[in-house]
């Protein structure tokens, strides 16, 4: 009878975990605010800041679960804040309220803890969008026009040249690169017309869109596949035509605009993984989903009828949201089924990590598959994390050569449960890889 009821008991947590680990969702979580939160930044699946109105940078180290108000020196709306890593970090917001009009530039090498303000040069410009390559190297888009780059870390700025057309001085919303050579910036305005622009000298020299190919309104966010085929969103905030997608197999010389048939705006762009991808909708109260790279797309009403503007996903397990009224929202991934044979990642390359024995006891060997393509991999990690979320083990590998490299851990320290094994590594071209979950179940 015992053992009946051990095995049954046995049963019931697995049957618990799955029930767990099945429920994809995107969930509303309390932030203390109730600002317009108009910028979302995660340098991981823990770290994150939120920037918004009045002066607003919320920041997590427990991926959402606490906050921190942070003191920015500024009433001022926060339009974009951007982190390189944990401590190291710049926001632009707007300043209306004294002159000379214009941007409010914010910066800090300590996490948020201290940031210093300091007038943007030019006065009625305001920036909307921040990206750094490292602590020097960075661009900022915003408006009337301005796509500018800095190469002392935000200390000096200059104006890039835009080839001049019809639409090459429009308002800059968004600005990707794909690599330093390579990069795209969206922008434009309402019923006028929307504009992307592309470069392939580093941002020497900037192009805007053939003007026959450019949709009436703004385009927002933009994904590059590779160099040379990129997918932008936007569409008519008026909801008149609704939600419209543009893709380029050329690098951005020519455009093609298709509409979905959703009513709505698409004011954001990311992807899970290489083929999941996500856009916020903002007043519509709905996001929308394609799983095959954009091709086809589904709506999904947001948590609590909520208006989502910004989205990121650090990894393909994490998903962070935020709109008006201090909307915050996090996706919770469907683990229910294991990784699958060769499991596409980010540029076309792969990684498998398989566990055996799994249930395990004590000791169990973690098999990494990778492709050649990906290697040699460098920064290899190892992380193990409850159902909750928490992360309850790493460990360290260094360098992976060989395409199959085997790792004996002790899991001893932990207690009897089902868990999550994630794998991290930079790639042969520096760009980080996670391999798909592994679900663990440890028993005794």
């Amino acid at each position: 009878m015992k053992t009946i009821l051990k095995i049954s008991g046995l049963l019931c947590l697995v049957m618990l975990s799955q029930a767990l680990f099945s429920q994809e969702r995107w969930e509303k979580i309390t932030v203390p605010s109730r600002q317009f939160l108009r910028s979302v930044c995660f340098t991981d699946s823990l770290y994150g800041w939120v920037a918004g109105d009045s002066g607003t940078i919320l920041h997590t180290s427990n991926g959402g679960k606490d906050w921190i108000i942070q003191e920015t020196n500024t009433l001022n709306d926060v339009m974009a804040v951007f982190f390189l890593d944990r401590q190291k970090g710049w926001a632009a917001a707007w300043n209306f309220s004294v002159h000379p009009y214009g941007t409010v530039l914010l910066k800090t090498t300590d996490g948020g803890s201290v940031w210093i303000p300091v007038s943007y040069p030019d006065s009625n410009i305001f920036m909307n969008c921040i990206l750094y390559f490292d602590s020097l190297t960075g661009w900022m888009g915003g408006e009337p026009h301005a796509i500018v780059k800095t190469t002392d870390g935000g200390t000096t700025w200059t104006q890039a040249v835009i080839e001049s057309s019809v639409l090459a001085f429009f308002p800059v919303i968004n600005i990707t690169f794909y690599d330093r050579k390579h990069g795209w910036a969206s922008g434009g305005m309402f019923d006028i017309a929307g504009v992307i622009w592309r470069t392939h000298d580093g941002g020497d020299t900037w192009y805007a869109m053939d003007p026959a190919q450019a949709p009436a309104d703004e385009v927002y966010g933009i994904h590059p596949f590779d160099s040379l085929n990129v997918l932008a969103a936007g569409g008519d905030q008026d909801f008149g035509y609704g939600v419209g997608m543009l893709r380029t197999h050329d690098g951005g010389t020519n455009w093609d605009y298709s509409e979905l048939g959703i009513q709505g705006n698409a004011f954001d762009l990311d992807f899970r993984t290489e083929t999941d991808a996500w856009a916020p909708l903002g007043q519509r109260l709905q996001l929308i989903r394609s799983k095959d790279a954009g091709n086809t797309w589904t709506a999904v009403p947001t948590p609590d009828s909520t208006a989502i503007y910004k989205m990121t996903f650090p990894d393909s397990l994490h998903g962070y949201a935020v709109g008006k009224n201090g909307a915050f929202i996090k996706y919770f991934p469907d683990h229910s089924g294991g990784i699958a044979p060769d499991q596409q990642l980010p540029y076309g390359r792969s990684v498998i990590v398989k566990s055996d024995p799994n249930p395990c006891t004590a000791n169990t060997t973690v098999k990494i598959l990778s492709s050649p393509s990906v290697l040699p991999l460098t920064d290899c990690r190892i992380s193990i994390y409850s159902v909750t979320g928490n992360k309850v083990y790493g460990l360290t590998l260094g360098k992976i050569t060989t395409e199959v490299f085997n790792k004996v851990i002790d899991l001893s320290g932990l207690p009897k449960g089902m868990y999550v094994l994630r794998f991290s590594a930079n790639g042969r071209g520096g760009e980080t890889i996670f391999s798909e979950p592994v679900k663990m179940m440890i028993s005794r």
